[in-house]
């Protein structure tokens, strides 16, 4: 196997070092050792806010013939890990994953890890992350999975929504404004996003359901400002829905009573 020393991941202050990880970019596969089933949190994105950090777990199966000795997982940002910008190594004390084992070829194997705002965490690395894997069976045989899963790691959103005036007459016009943000994390504060389609909807007092009465997007500073015409009591919110970077998101409703 071919081994290197270190691993050079840096983004702010976060350096992982001292890690043994294969120099070869491509996947390698010396016997039957497999890695299979990688799960991260749960099958969902990472959604981080703008300061608290955030742990995920990942989890996989291994299978070797002889039985499973050790395996590894990283995070990283990049086309390869070799070329990465950000990452994240386990939380255990020696990197590895924690592997149950199954049955005399098969093991569970599972890693927390911390995704932590102005750590290894500010905006460019957004998006689309991928996990690096490695597995060794008793008998030497090993795989190493340069990209052994991919998912999404996401600045968590908020939006607001007031409708006034209220109460409102009738036939008059009500201004709803709002305002989208996401979070920053590298000032670790909730910014404005610009330029994004959002919905303005309606739920009447005596439904559960709301309907979208228009479409309209954020200006630079992510906020948002349209008018409709009173018609009957009811909530007013703006729903957002999403993006690669960004979770979707709805508003509380801000009731409007009309008379």
């Amino acid at each position: 196997m071919r081994m290197r020393a270190t691993l050079g991941v840096v983004t702010g202050a976060l350096a992982l070092s001292a890690l043994a990880v294969p120099a070869a970019q491509a996947d390698e596969v010396e016997g039957d050792t497999a890695i299979s089933n990688v799960v991260v949190n749960g099958g969902k994105a990472a959604v981080v806010g703008a300061t608290a950090k955030k742990t995920i777990t990942v989890s996989f199966t291994v299978k070797d013939n002889s039985g499973v000795d050790w395996a590894q997982a990283i995070l990283y940002h990049g086309a390869n890990i070799d070329s990465s910008d950000s990452g994240a190594v386990a939380n255990s004390s020696d990197g590895r994953a924690t592997c149950t084992v199954v049955n005399s070829t098969t093991s569970n194997c599972k890693s927390t890890f911390d995704l932590e705002p102005g750590y290894n965490l500010i905006n460019k690395v957004v998006g689309g992350w991928k996990v690096w894997a490695i597995a060794a069976g008793n008998d030497a045989d090993y795989v190493q999975k340069d990209n052994a899963k991919s998912f999404q790691v996401q600045r968590a959103s908020k939006l607001t929504v007031n409708a006034s005036p209220e109460p409102v007459t009738k036939g008059k016009t009500i201004t709803v404004t709002g305002k989208l943000t996401r979070a920053n994390w590298e000032s670790g504060t909730y910014s404005g996003y610009a330029t994004q389609s959002v919905k303005l909807q309606f739920r009447k007092k005596s439904s559960s359901t709301y309907s979208t009465v228009k479409t309209i997007k954020t200006n630079s500073r992510g906020d948002l400002k349209t008018t409709v015409t009173a018609s009957q009591d009811g909530y007013f919110r703006y729903s957002f829905a999403g993006t690669s970077t960004t979770p979707a998101v709805n508003a509380t409703g801000d009731f409007v009573d009309v008379r």
